[in-house]
């Protein structure tokens, strides 16, 4: 008959269990293996170790981009602000908001885009209100806008390499990447591609912030003598149409060059020349960019010179300009430019000339401005001290001026619009006006 007895515990804690056999021998007893965390020092030993892999994952949690991050969405815009159908008789200021890391103001999606400090914002044209907000730990080098998102570009580092892609209606990022932009960059958009601007390099990059192309001097290049001529140095920098022209001015040249490049070449390290023209002044600069050609304005000539899209010179124009407005070099690589349906309107830094959209030919001057303005209600607003000016874009004719009050703002003003309102940027300030 077989039996089960008890037995205590051994000095380990293990309890041995008792089997008979059929044969009526003794009973025999067999001991369970010990457990490897029953023994006190085990246990204590383990919760060390949970305790240790709590405080890593909280050390790296407090120092991740996760954790310097503050991301607060908006559901999309219910309503986009209508295209007014003429110019008001008069303009009030509606609001305003600080907004040091955008060049100009950035409106895209009824939503315009602030950047000060680490933070973008999306606000309501209308009433400036807060819709979503993205902010980091580490400054904007600045903020622009193309696909309907808003980019924003942040310092790290030695120069501009976090860059950031939001929905400009709810604030969701879409995209992120590491990049090498140079400190003062600034976002040079066509619609289709994005470039930075900088002294050395260039980067284009794709919609999902792929990158299409680099030119210049490449930071932990993978494959030298790709780049034509790393030693340049680069002025300004236009595109237009799936290509971005720069001012090159190279080592041993008295001249610069004038190198229109592919956004995207077949491979994004290996940029691809559409031409590259020799300009007999060093301080030339490129102003704008259509898909039939180039103006670049030749300071010591008091010329405008136009060139096609093979970079054969077509046509030159003589400029009444004051020195001082010839010499001036933007800080950004870009000149201040803005494209309209019907003209691109150039401010030279006193005044605005329109060239046509369909090859840059000069159209009409209009002095004492303060800025290139803005396209508003098939109307052209040029800033003047004291207010706004209202062009015909064919002619250049003045229907009539508005007044605004600035405070005691002199400098520059850069306009963009939201629907029916005018955006203007003053200083580190973006001003709406209805």
């Amino acid at each position: 008959m077989s039996s089960t007895g008890s037995f205590p515990p051994d000095s380990g804690g293990t309890t041995g269990d008792t089997v008979g056999n059929n044969s009526g021998s003794a009973s025999t007893t067999v001991r369970s293996r010990r457990s490897p965390w029953d023994r006190r020092r085990d246990r204590i030993a383990a919760a060390l170790l949970g305790v240790a892999a709590v405080v890593a994952g909280l050390v790296v949690w407090a120092g991740s981009d996760s954790r310097a991050t503050i991301s607060e969405t908006a559901p999309p815009p219910a309503n986009t602000p209508a295209q007014p159908a003429s110019v008001p008789a008069e303009f009030h200021e509606a609001w305003r908001a600080p907004s040091a890391a955008t060049p100009a103001p950035v409106a895209t999606a009824g939503t315009v885009i602030t950047g000060d400090g680490g933070e973008v914002t999306g606000r309501d044209p209308e009433t400036g209100s807060v819709r979503w907000r993205y902010a980091r730990d580490l400054p904007l080098c600045t903020v622009g806008a193309e696909w309907e998102r808003a980019l924003a570009v942040y310092r790290k580092d030695a120069g501009c390499s976090e860059v950031t892609q939001l929905d400009a209606g709810t604030g969701t990022r879409t995209a992120q990447r590491n990049g090498d932009a140079e400190r003062g960059t600034r976002l040079l958009g066509d619609g289709g591609y994005v470039t930075t601007t900088g002294d050395r390099l260039l980067n284009t990059w794709r919609d999902d912030l792929v990158k299409s192309m680099e030119f210049g001097r490449v930071y932990a290049q993978v494959n030298a003598g790709y780049q034509p001529r790393p030693n340049c140095r680069y002025g300004t920098v236009a595109a237009a149409s799936g290509r971005v022209g720069v001012i090159e001015r190279c080592p041993g040249r008295t001249g610069a060059l004038l190198t229109v490049l592919k956004a995207a070449p077949e491979e994004s390290d290996q940029p691809e020349q559409e031409f590259s023209q020799t300009l007999p002044e060093r301080g030339a600069k490129l102003v704008a960019m259509v898909p039939g050609g180039s103006a670049v304005l030749l300071p010591e000539a008091k010329e405008l010179v136009l060139y096609d899209a093979k970079g054969r010179e077509r046509t030159r124009y003589p400029l009444d300009l004051p020195r001082s407005d010839l010499d001036r070099e933007p800080r950004d690589g870009v000149m201040p430019t803005v494209r309209g349906p019907r003209n691109v309107y150039w401010f030279t830094g006193s005044r605005t000339m329109a060239l046509s959209t369909a090859d840059l030919t000069p159209q009409w001057t209009v002095h004492n401005t303060r800025g290139a303005g803005t396209s508003y209600a098939g109307r052209y607003l040029a800033p003047i001290g004291g207010g706004l000016a209202v062009l015909d874009p064919a002619s250049g004719d003045t229907v009539r001026t508005i007044a605004v009050d600035r405070d005691d703002h002199r400098g520059q003003i850069t306009m963009a619009t939201a629907g029916p309102v005018v955006l203007e940027r003053r200083g580190d300030e973006v001003v709406a006006l209805r």
